[in-house]
């Protein structure tokens, strides 16, 4: 059942995160992409960019906060599916980043602090 709990906790991440991130004027183009390299959370649009958006949700802070559960590993993988996506949609010169979206809800899953880090992962080559 872990499982389970996680994927709703998961779920639940994105639902806020996509609110926020329109509450904040960004049109949500897609999520769940997937392609050979993984999966990243959304794909969005502001007035100056297209962001590639990872969800990290965490009940509680005994493992961390939000964002620092994003690694190195995870950073590259999030690159690779970008350059992915930007190669299968034919974009050559657009203006891009991978934003991380942390949700810190309560042990008992009410929101407590939701936060949109813009270039949040550097490109990785």
């Amino acid at each position: 059942m872990v499982g389970d709990s996680r994927r709703a906790l998961g779920q639940l991440g994105e639902e806020l995160a996509v609110k926020h991130l329109q509450q904040l004027g960004y049109t949500v183009l897609l999520r769940n992409y997937r392609c050979q390299y993984g999966e990243v959370d959304i794909i969005a649009q502001d007035a100056e960019r297209l962001a590639f958006v990872e969800v990290r949700a965490r009940r509680g802070t005994a493992f961390g906060t939000p964002q620092e559960s994003v690694t190195p590993g995870k950073q590259e993988r999030l690159a690779s599916v970008a350059r992915c996506y930007l190669q299968e949609e034919g974009y050559d010169d657009v203006d891009w980043g991978i934003d991380v979206v942390a949700v810190q809800l309560t042990p008992r899953g009410a929101l407590q602090r939701i936060e949109l880090i813009r270039n949040a992962v550097v490109e990785m080559s």
